[in-house]
């Protein structure tokens, strides 16, 4: 029994470096490409590290503020995630409340619909979407970034979730203090529901940090891109074999704030997903 176990153990253990090695290999060979020579580049065949480290590549990046301006393009990314997320965790907690503590005719029907129509692809919506921001006048602005997608359904099921193991017994102790709805949610179910919004503020920020092909539809002009848009510009710029070493830089500079976020936040990815973490009756 105990050899099977161990085997078991083992083998799983096995698996999960095979995997672990597929995924970080290539992440390992694009930051060490990022730090060679363009003639290392293409004169050596595979070598994980670089006979030769630079930071030239680095230099030329950051030194090109007209045809690549890639720390405003960082600048664009961050402001447009930030005040992304900041609304999505406003929309989906008012939502939410809407659809676990008040009561109202067609309620489930209601929700339960929108979330069926949220599992069509979302390129069926690219052009209605497009066409909706063009004629508001918010293309190659912060808006066409920042208002669509708002009100995610998923984000909104899953705080709605959260929300139905919450007690009733606490809005019913807030009405007898004579607290209405909007007191109920800013001063009982917020505190309450923090985890939760964590974690789909972190998803939002990632989501609409790593988001491209929406960014590369409705963005024209460079100096208003997100990061992730002018990175395609740059393979025009840097591809072609002209300039790997640049190309990977740049893209290494664009993981950087995701991958920050991750490693100060990672411990709310783990714990705050729990649906049952709400105070039970």
């Amino acid at each position: 029994m105990l050899k099977k176990i161990s085997i078991s153990k083992y083998s799983a253990y096995t698996f999960l470096i095979v995997l672990c090695a597929i995924w970080a290999i290539p992440i390992i060979f694009g930051i060490t490409t990022s730090f060679r020579s363009q003639t290392e580049v293409v004169s050596v065949g595979f070598r994980l590290l670089p006979v030769n480290w630079i930071v030239d590549n680095y230099v030329n990046i950051l030194a090109n503020t007209s045809t690549a301006p890639i720390l405003r393009w960082l600048m664009n990314s961050l402001f447009i995630s930030t005040m992304h997320t900041l609304l999505v965790v406003v929309v989906i907690s008012i939502t939410a409340y809407g659809y676990s503590r008040m009561k109202f005719k067609g309620r489930d029907t209601l929700f339960f619909t929108l979330l069926g129509i949220s599992f069509f692809p979302g390129v069926v919506n690219l052009i209605p979407s497009y066409k909706i921001i063009d004629a508001l006048g918010w293309v190659n602005t912060a808006w066409a970034m920042i208002i669509p997608g708002l009100a995610g359904m998923g984000n909104i099921f899953l705080v709605r979730q959260f929300m139905k193991g919450i007690p009733m017994e606490l809005d019913e102790s807030a009405r007898v203090d004579g607290a209405g709805d909007f007191r109920i949610y800013y001063s009982v179910m917020l505190p309450l529901i923090k985890p939760v919004l964590i974690v789909c503020g972190l998803f939002s920020f990632t989501g609409s940090w790593n988001d491209f092909l929406w960014p590369v539809i409705v963005y024209t002009d460079v100096d208003k891109m997100p990061v992730t848009a002018g990175l395609l510009l740059l393979q025009d710029i840097y591809g072609n074999y002209r300039m790997i070493g640049q190309l990977m830089g740049s893209a290494i500079l664009a993981i950087i704030p995701t991958l920050l976020l991750f490693l100060f936040a990672q411990k709310y990815f783990v714990q705050s997903i729990n649906l049952n973490s709400g105070i039970k009756g």
